[in-house]
């Protein structure tokens, strides 16, 4: 098992990485007068370390506040840790979002999506380089941090944080033991369409 505190730890570690998203959970940590520790190194056995995490999710990504991307997200999600193999994890699609849908063709299949990379198709002509880059590190070793999936059951998984790391497992060609923490709920289908 998992736990809600480990998943908003583990998708602002993840963020803060990302060069669409790290600056503005920067700007936040600074305001709040927040070392990016809290973020780098977590103790999930702080409760005051874990409410400030809820916090910056909530006012950046509009966690727990029914907005954002976490508008129509369930209240009440099973965490759990999980390792996806190659076919568990060509079957996870990316969120209903315009790029992720263009990039991969209309599928949100992240297989598609390489496929359409490896052509040199760009989505919005953004550049590929970056997901080129990660399944590059990815086929020379270096370890990601887990995805983050959600779904009403094992079979029908969204990712919810790690769409460039998904991106480059698939171009990698998924290999085996895929980290990941999965979130499950009966209505997560209202998010997860």
């Amino acid at each position: 098992m998992s736990s809600e505190d480990e998943m908003i730890a583990c998708f602002l570690s993840g963020e803060l990485s990302s060069p669409r998203f790290g600056q503005n959970l920067r700007s936040h940590l600074a305001a709040g007068g927040q070392a990016e520790r809290l973020l780098t190194h977590p103790d999930l056995s702080d409760a005051g370390a874990n409410l400030a995490r809820r916090a910056l999710l909530a006012a950046t990504r509009g966690y727990g506040e029914n907005r954002d991307l976490f508008e129509n997200f369930p209240t009440h999600v099973t965490w759990t840790r999980a390792l996806l193999s190659a076919d568990e994890a060509a079957r996870v699609r990316y969120l209903d979002y315009s790029y992720w849908v263009e990039l991969s063709g209309g599928s949100r299949r992240p297989t598609d999506a390489a496929a359409r990379i490896e052509a040199g198709l760009r989505a919005f002509d953004v550049p590929n380089e970056p997901f080129l880059d990660a399944a590059r590190a990815l086929i020379g070793g270096e370890r990601f941090p887990p995805l983050i999936l959600v779904g009403e059951g094992q079979d029908d998984l969204v990712c919810l944080e790690g769409h460039l790391r998904l991106t480059a497992h698939a171009l990698a060609g998924f290999p085996a033991g895929i980290e990941c923490l999965v979130g499950s709920a009966p209505a997560m289908g209202r998010w997860a369409r």
